[in-house]
C-alpha cells in the first residue's frame, strides 16, 4: 500500500493576503488553530508565500516589533516548497527532512489543493504501522503450533 500526498494532506488550510497585517495573522491564526497560513497575492489564489508561528516569533515578538505595523509577507517566507497530489509520500517526507521544513504545501498547476505537516506525517504512519502491527498479530495467531 502505498500512500501519496493527497491521502495525508490537510485539505482545510488558511490563506491570508499579503496585505493582511501581522496582528490579524495572528488572531486570525489562533482562532483556527492553526500554526501556519498560505501567503496570497491580491486577492487571488496566487500563492506569494507562507508564515509560520516561527515567523512571528523570530520577525515580531523577539524584536518586539508592533504586530499592526507589519504586512504578513514582511513576515512570511516567499519560497513555497510544493508538491502533486500523487506525489508517494516517502518522497515529501524526505524531500521536508533534507529541506528542514515541516509543511509542504500539494498543488496542482497553480492551485493550492492542500498542505502536509509534519503532524499529518506521523498522524499517517502511525496508522499504517498500527495496521501492519494488526495484520502481524491476525498472522501469528492464525499459526497453530507444531509439535
Amino acid at each position: 500500500m502505498v500512500l501519496l500526498a493527497k491521502d495525508i494532506m490537510e485539505s482545510s488550510f488558511l490563506t491570508l493576503d499579503e496585505e493582511t497585517d501581522a496582528l490579524t495573522g495572528a488572531k486570525t491564526m489562533v482562532a483556527q488553530r492553526k500554526g501556519y497560513a498560505v501567503v496570497t497575492r491580491g486577492g487571488s489564489s496566487a500563492v506569494a508565500g507562507i508564515v509560520t508561528e516561527w515567523d512571528f516569533l523570530e520577525k515580531i515578538v523577539a524584536r518586539e516589533v508592533d504586530p499592526k505595523s507589519r504586512r504578513i509577507m514582511d513576515l512570511a517566507s516567499p519560497t513555497v516548497h510544493a508538491c502533486a497530489p500523487d506525489t508517494p509520500t516517502d518522497e515529501v517526507v524526505t524531500r521536508m527532512a533534507s529541506l528542514g521544513i515541516r509543511r509542504m504545501v500539494v498543488r496542482t498547476e497553480e492551485r493550492v489543493v492542500g498542505v502536509i505537516t509534519a503532524k499529518n506525517v506521523l498522524g499517517a504512519f502511525r496508522q499504517y504501522v498500527d495496521k501492519l502491527s494488526r495484520e502481524i498479530a491476525g498472522y501469528q495467531s492464525s499459526q497453530t503450533p507444531l509439535g
